[in-house]
């Protein structure tokens, strides 16, 4: 099976120098590995007739065997990489941790405070889109433990980006298909985070993905704000099959609407790594930072605020505890559950609990984005008992 860096090379070579649409390069590359068609010494040794049945006209196959002929005259005899040209090293946010890193541990969260005392007695302001993710990180880690946090991070960024698109739709603020609908990402391996089918790469340096396939069971329904939650994946979308967790992959979120942006010419793609990395993904580092930032504790109010009806204070300055108390009551909860059902119904579970605690704000454009109250004592509720 090729390596990560392979299929991304292939996929510059056949998006940048064949001109090819990244959406429909990225639909051919499983079937060009499977012909051993992975380079373009290997593409040019080809002919039209063999290339046409990968593409969906001769024109683009002309197109594509032209292409790999021009990249294989420029060669060097006996480097069949794709390497693109050196350049100054730049800072890039697709630094990204790898396996055993430094930048791994850098990533690590607050430590769960687990006494359920302090849990229960503490109320949280946030808005709505931070909860999700804080549910979808310490969810990954009993759906997928084999994820690394920077996987789970990645993961969970994802499942919010596309609520927050449906969210955005259903009130109007945003139109149209999503970069998903149309077929941005398709052929990339699919997995569930809260009821979503988020679209995924290997991650290089990991263990390779598994070639099976298979279907999804309808798992999620309408949230109650009227935001339809997907239920099933197309035919063609390779799907995570269970295999022991010492061979499962290590997967990065692709970001299918930064793609779609960048091939559409909002901006010249480097601005999400397609020269670099291949792919856009949703990165860690801004993950983390977003679950750091986002919660803050709300103080009780005194005897003179009660008197005078002013707003109740926040407390901002203790935001690694305010992470930990809600992660400890996350983790109680999925702890109470994990043992007694499958990976599927806790993803699907996740989901409805979050509607269940999510803080309340007012209906329509209104509410988008606003923050309310989180109580902790909500989530402990939910526990298996």
């Amino acid at each position: 099976m090729s390596s990560a860096s392979e299929i991304q090379a292939l996929l510059r070579f056949l998006s940048q120098d064949a001109k090819v649409p990244i959406a429909k390069a990225m639909g051919t590359i499983k079937n060009l590995q499977k012909a051993n068609l992975t380079t373009p010494t290997a593409i040019a040794a080809s002919n039209p007739v063999t290339l046409a049945p990968f593409f969906e006209d001769g024109k683009t196959a002309k197109q594509v065997l032209n292409a790999a002929k021009r990249l294989s005259k420029k060669r060097v005899a006996g480097d069949d990489t794709l390497s693109p040209p050196a350049k100054k090293a730049r800072p890039s946010q697709f630094e990204l941790p790898q396996p055993g890193g430094p930048t791994e541990e850098s990533l690590d969260l607050p430590m769960p405070i687990l006494d359920e005392e302090r849990i229960a007695d503490t109320v949280l302001v946030t808005n709505r889109a931070p909860l999700v993710l804080a549910f979808g990180v310490v969810a990954l880690k009993y759906t997928m433990p084999e994820q690394p946090l920077s996987s789970r991070l990645s993961l969970a960024q994802a499942a919010v980006s596309m609520n927050s698109r449906s969210k955005a739709v259903s009130l109007g603020i945003e139109q149209g298909k999503s970069a998903d609908e149309e077929g941005w990402g398709q052929g990339q391996a699919v997995v569930k985070v809260m009821g979503r089918s988020v679209r995924t790469m290997k991650r290089s340096g990991w263990a390779d993905l598994p070639n099976e396939v298979k279907h999804e069971p309808e798992e999620m329904k309408h949230d109650p704000d009227g935001v339809k939650q997907e239920t099933s994946t197309q035919d063609t979308d390779a799907t995570i099959k269970p295999t022991p967790a010492d061979e499962k992959p290590a997967l990065w979120a692709l970001d299918v609407e930064a793609l779609k942006k960048a091939q559409g010419g909002e901006n010249d793609g480097t601005g999400v790594g397609l020269a670099d990395t291949g792919l856009p993904i949703y990165t860690p580092q801004s993950a983390r930072a977003y679950l750091m930032r986002a919660f803050s504790k709300k103080a009780a109010p005194s005897r003179t605020e009660v008197a005078s009806k002013k707003a109740t204070k926040l407390k901002s300055s203790d935001g690694e505890e305010v992470v930990a108390l809600l992660l400890g009551a996350l983790e109680l909860l999925f702890q109470s559950w994990s043992p007694h059902v499958s990976a599927e119904q806790l993803d699907a579970k996740a989901w409805q609990w979050y509607v269940q605690v999510r803080p309340s704000v007012a209906d329509g454009v209104h509410g988008w984005g606003a923050k309310g109250d989180l109580k902790l004592s909500d989530i402990l509720r939910l526990r298996r008992t």
